[in-house]
């Protein structure tokens, strides 16, 4: 969905007249949710004018881009100094336009869900034994998950096309790999993929045995070569990894340039894919067998199950 940069228009023209969100001013603000200074993302929540339904605005700085690095010294271009200690100097500087590009992305109508997603908590870290998955995260998980339709739409080829990569159609090993949202598609550094298995059923690591191998090195092989195909990015430089707990459960693959650090890539979460084969090549049940550890927010559903186990305590007030 193109902004376009003069009268701040997210959509053509005929859309304009019965869109909630087809112009930036028909926002309204309500409250800032998070502010990372670390990732420079903040996110809001809102509303759009004659419009009941919440909306969550993630605006995050953009990052240089290397074509337009010359373009930054000229002298339209204000620079105020601000410290200066012998050959150490520190300034103010304000660039042209080209150089304050803000990514928006938004959820509109949002649920209760994405809002808790992206609003600031206090985090905590669960152990949980495959009993505690039986018993408490995979019956939530059943009652409470996100919809699937958006994964749904890029496998059927309904939305997102310009976004996929690479596409295998085989309907127990192949994947399409297309842009993650959080990706700007334009700087190798921050390359972010995702590959989305045709196959359904697979919610996480949970569900993973040996008989989903060939699918599993198939995402490994042929996403690596198509990265270095089309990014000239080799496979020693990529981070390749599953989410335990993932945002969505439909079973996915995470591909990132090394360069980079996006949320989410820390032991507190990540599972680099090349470990998860050999285990399960190791053990057929690794993963209904083991504890694995994930994190968790107070204000998540899902924390409240975990409290009356006695297993969190919460810290904050609600």
């Amino acid at each position: 969905m193109a902004v376009n940069k003069n009268c701040g228009s997210l959509i053509s023209h005929s859309e304009q007249q019965t869109d909630p969100v087809s112009n930036i001013s028909n926002f309204e603000f309500k409250r800032i949710l998070s502010d990372n200074k670390e990732t420079k993302t903040v996110a809001i929540e809102g509303s759009f004018k004659g419009k009941p339904e919440p909306a969550v605005f993630i605006l995050e700085k953009e990052p240089f881009h290397q074509e337009n690095l010359g373009q930054l010294f000229h002298e339209e271009n204000i620079i105020e100094k601000t410290f200066n200690n012998d050959i150490y100097y520190q300034c103010q500087f304000s660039p042209t336009s080209v150089f304050n590009g803000i990514k928006l992305t938004f959820i509109y109508p949002a649920t209760e869900k994405h809002i808790t997603k992206y609003e600031h908590q206090v985090i905590h870290i669960i152990e949980e034994t495959p009993e505690l998955y039986q018993t408490v995260t995979l019956p939530f998980l059943k009652s409470e998950q996100f919809s699937l339709q958006w994964v749904f739409n890029i496998l059927e080829h309904e939305s997102e096309k310009e976004r996929i990569v690479y596409e295998d159609s085989d309907p127990e090993t192949g994947f399409i790999l297309c842009s993650d949202i959080k990706w700007d598609g334009k700087s190798k550094d921050s390359l972010y993929l995702l590959a989305l298995p045709f196959k359904r059923g697979i919610m996480s690591l949970r569900d993973l045995t040996q008989k989903d191998l060939p699918l599993l090195k198939n995402i490994r092989s042929k996403g690596i070569k198509a990265i270095q195909e089309k990014y000239n990015i080799p496979s020693t430089q990529l981070r390749i990894y599953v989410h335990y707990q993932p945002s969505f459960y439909h079973f996915h693959v995470h591909f990132t340039n090394l360069q980079h650090s996006p949320p989410g890539c820390g032991t507190d979460r990540a599972h680099l894919l090349s470990t998860v084969i050999n285990n399960l090549e190791l053990m057929n049940n690794y993963y209904q067998m083991s504890n694995l550890n994930f994190t968790i927010r107070e204000n998540e559903k899902l924390f409240d199950r975990y409290e009356s186990y006695g297993l969190v305590k919460r810290t904050a007030t609600r």
